[in-house]
């Protein structure tokens, strides 16, 4: 058999190869994980929506998309659960509110009982500070320094208490955090409010 010759050609010929080779091994093994991967992160959200409603027997009777404009001008997409109990009881709603932390986006489910009182938090997604921002999943919880369980933003001033922004402690070192986690939840506090219980499932567009 006649050696291959050492050329630039061939050199790029071989490369190209091992690339459409490892580019469809890459695909097969993510077809492979895609359907494990996409049942691990609904099992979550639904463990998740139990957590945040302080209720394991609880059903998700309708789900709601609401979009409203920030200040910036920028379109926020807020994810509203509304949950029933298994005798159709209203038990209010979880609601996915995203906002930007110190160092990227931070996303919080959140549930609100029937008149719009805080009953729990999770975050979802944070890229704050390990020690410092992500302390934000422990903060805000009952009997915690910042404690937001219980209120009704609609009457609780959930700002913090730094220049007299609001009345909840800003985590140590870390007020940007705090004021994004805030942020999100006064937000979903709003697009729970916007989406009547009863409505169809779909999208609720809001500018302000």
């Amino acid at each position: 058999m006649k050696k291959l010759e050492s050329s630039l050609l061939n050199m790029v010929l071989v490369l190209t190869g091992v690339a459409v080779i490892m580019g469809g091994v890459l695909a097969y093994v993510n077809h492979l994980t895609e359907g494990p991967i996409n049942e691990q992160k609904a099992q979550a959200l639904a463990d998740g929506i139990k957590a945040v409603m302080v209720c394991d027997d609880l059903l998700v009777s309708k789900t709601d998309t609401v979009r409203q404009n920030d200040s910036k001008g920028k379109e926020l997409t807020y994810i509203i659960y509304q949950t029933k109990d298994k005798q159709g009881k209203d038990l209010g709603a979880a609601v996915e509110s995203t906002t930007g932390g110190f160092g990227g986006d931070l996303k919080v489910l959140v549930g609100f009982d029937p008149d719009g009182k805080i009953l729990g938090y999770t975050l979802l997604e944070h890229a704050e500070t390990p020690g410092l921002g992500a302390k934000a999943d422990k903060w805000f919880q009952k009997g915690q320094k910042g404690d937001i369980i219980g209120k009704d933003p609609a009457v609780n001033k959930l700002g913090v208490t730094k220049g007299g922004e609001g009345e909840v402690d800003a985590i140590t070192a870390s007020t940007i955090t705090s004021r994004a986690f805030l942020l999100a939840i006064n937000n979903a506090y709003k697009a729970y409010k916007v989406t009547p219980v009863d409505a169809q499932t779909g999208a609720t567009e809001q500018k302000h």
